[in-house]
């Protein structure tokens, strides 16, 4: 690795669509794992544009995360915990949650953690 790296997500290494046209996830990878770039559109809900792909009944990703724009609501599977995040908003989140966009702008968001196998087909 060199002393510096400059990426853009504009020219990600795989974008991996939403169904129904709903968003994208844009990968970058990294020599410390995949840093992903996704914008939720409005209308956008795990459980309807990704469930599909993923093939589990809520998301199993762990998210460490920042909320760059739009507004986005987490619930937990498992005593239905909930947060809504904006923009400014560090967020962290355990395995087994659904999520929606709120309101009608796109929410974009980055994520260490969570996204290297996000929204990916078995």
């Amino acid at each position: 690795m060199t002393g510096i790296v400059r990426r853009s997500f504009d020219s990600a290494d795989e974008t991996r669509p939403f169904e129904g046209g709903k968003g994208r996830l844009d990968l970058l990878s990294t020599d410390n794992g995949a840093v992903g770039r996704a914008v939720f559109e409005p209308g956008w809900r795990w459980s309807e544009h990704v469930k599909p792909i993923a093939g589990t009944d809520s998301c199993q990703a762990s998210h460490v995360g920042y909320v760059v724009s739009g507004r986005i609501h987490v619930v937990m599977d498992e005593g239905g915990q909930e947060e809504e995040f904006g923009p400014g908003d560090f967020m962290q989140v355990t395995p087994g949650h659904d999520a929606w966009v709120v309101g009608e702008e796109p929410c974009v968001a980055l994520d260490w953690v969570g996204f290297g196998d996000y929204a990916k087909s078995s």
